[in-house]
This record gives structure tokens, C-alpha cells and sequence, in this order.
């Protein structure tokens, strides 16, 4: 049986990472809430499975069933089923017709939109960010590199991890836009999709140890109020990840038809 995670930040958003479970979970406010067990449950079951998924553990297109991960993760079928609304909203999982509910796999053509609409929306954040954060802001993205800079994958140059939340770069840098529209779509809407495929298809060849060094150019430009050039950083350094990511994810899915194929073959009669 698997062990519930502990840090639990907000399941509406990530942007309380910094909360403790008690602070989100005892708001018992409202006619509707969810007794404070129950809440605390269901908070760490989200970002168990969540982070499952996010790192492949729970792989896409595999189906979840609500018995099988209540008796995984050992908890109970009301606050689970809470959990899996939640990754729904999120859009972690589907629901699909005559199937259930099973991990999102996205088509070719729905990752390269998905990383065309980050491409816009991120640049505009940059040069926002560049427009708007305080120093103590700035400084807190160097902090964050900072401690990027010791993952041991990172300096053997074999993958980038970053946390959720305030331990994002992206993620920091959306909230240094300071412009709420963008940090509810990207720290918000689609923060745990374009985590997904960032985390899972993004490491290959010296592409992780390229992406950091690129993370402190974006940063030096932020800092010299270069809004023009933060832009154009970044709208190059998601081109460069949605280049990457698309190569490695056409190469899963052939994989993925390949295996499907083999298997079809070897169940019929000979």
C-alpha cells in the first residue's frame, strides 16, 4: 500500500504551496464543506496521484478505477472520488464513454496547441515580468535556480525536475507578470498538463543543461528591465521545449501503436 504525500498545497491551485494542510483544510466556511478528515484526505490523495501522473507513475492513456486506487493509496471511496474531480478539472484524467476514467493522453496535434498557447502566453508573462517585479522577486528566481543548480540529474545532465508551485521557474514567472488573467491560465488552468509533458518529455540529449542556462538569461533580462528581450527568450525557449517534447512524444506513440499492434497479432489463432 502506497504512503500518502504530506506536502499538500491548494488542490484549486498551486499557488498556496506554501500553506500548511491544516491552514487549507480546516476552512470549514460554507454549508457545503467537506468535514476537515475527509478534506485533509482528499487533499493528499490529489497530489499523490497528481504527481503519479505527472512523472508517469500512472501512465497516460491507462485506465484508473476508483476500487483499484482506494486500494493502492488505502483511502476511503468519498474523499478519493473528490480527488479524481479534482484531477478531472485539472485535466489530469477523462472520462470516457463505455471505458471510465483513464489518464489523458493527448494527440500530436493537441500537445503542439497546447505548447503554442504556452509559447504566447509565457513570452507576454516574461516581458511583463521584466515590466513589473520587484527586486526581491528577481531575487527569488535566482534563489530557485540556485537550488536547481544542486539536483544531482541536472548536473549529469540527464533530466531538469523542478517541484510544483514556487519551486517552478515558469511558475515564478507567471506570478511575476503580476497580471491575473495569466497566473489563473497558467498557474491554474493547464499548470498540471504542461507539467506532465514538460516533466516526462523534455529531458533528452543536452536539452536539460541548455534549459537551465537559458532560465538565467531570461532572468538576467528580467532584471535589466529588457521587457523586448525577456520576450523573445522565452517565446525561444518554450519553441526549443515544444520542438523537443514533440520529437519525444511521436517517438511514444509509435512505440505505443507498435506494441499494440505486436500484441493484436500475437492473441489471434494460428
Amino acid at each position: 500500500m502506497a504512503t500518502l504525500a504530506t506536502h499538500s498545497p491548494s488542490a484549486s491551485s498551486p499557488r498556496s504551496s506554501s500553506s500548511s494542510a491544516d491552514d487549507i483544510l480546516y476552512d470549514t466556511d460554507g454549508p457545503d464543506a467537506a468535514a476537515p478528515e475527509v478534506r485533509t484526505l482528499a487533499e493528499r490523495v490529489f497530489h499523490q496521484l497528481q504527481d503519479a501522473i505527472v512523472r508517469g507513475e500512472l501512465a497516460p492513456g491507462s485506465k484508473i478505477t476508483e476500487p483499484g486506487l482506494s486500494k493502492t493509496y488505502g483511502i476511503s471511496r468519498g474523499p478519493l472520488r473528490e480527488a479524481m474531480r479534482r484531477l478531472e478539472a485539472h485535466r489530469l484524467i477523462e472520462r470516457v464513454p463505455h471505458v471510465g476514467a483513464r489518464v489523458v493522453q493527448l494527440s500530436m496535434k493537441e500537445l503542439l496547441e497546447l505548447f503554442d498557447l504556452r509559447e504566447a502566453l509565457e513570452s507576454m508573462a516574461a516581458r511583463l515580468a521584466a515590466e513589473h517585479m520587484s527586486p526581491e522577486e528577481i531575487q527569488g528566481l535566482r534563489d530557485v535556480l540556485a537550488l536547481h543548480e544542486g539536483q544531482a540529474d541536472l548536473k549529469r545532465g540527464e533530466a531538469y525536475y523542478q517541484r510544483e508551485g514556487d519551486l517552478d521557474f515558469h511558475y515564478c514567472i507567471v506570478q511575476g507578470s503580476h497580471n491575473k488573467m495569466l497566473m489563473n491560465l497558467l498557474c491554474d488552468d493547464l499548470y498540471y498538463l504542461v507539467r506532465l509533458y514538460r516533466t516526462q518529455f523534455s529531458a533528452s540529449g543536452t536539452r536539460p543543461q541548455r534549459a537551465f542556462v537559458e532560465h538565467h538569461r531570461i532572468v538576467d533580462a528580467i532584471e535589466a528591465g529588457d521587457a523586448e528581450l525577456a520576450e523573445l527568450l522565452m517565446r525561444r525557449h518554450v519553441s526549443a521545449s515544444r520542438a523537443n517534447v514533440a520529437d519525444r512524444y511521436a517517438a511514444t506513440l509509435e512505440q505505443s501503436v507498435s506494441q499494440s499492434t505486436s500484441q493484436s497479432m500475437s492473441q489471434r489463432p494460428g
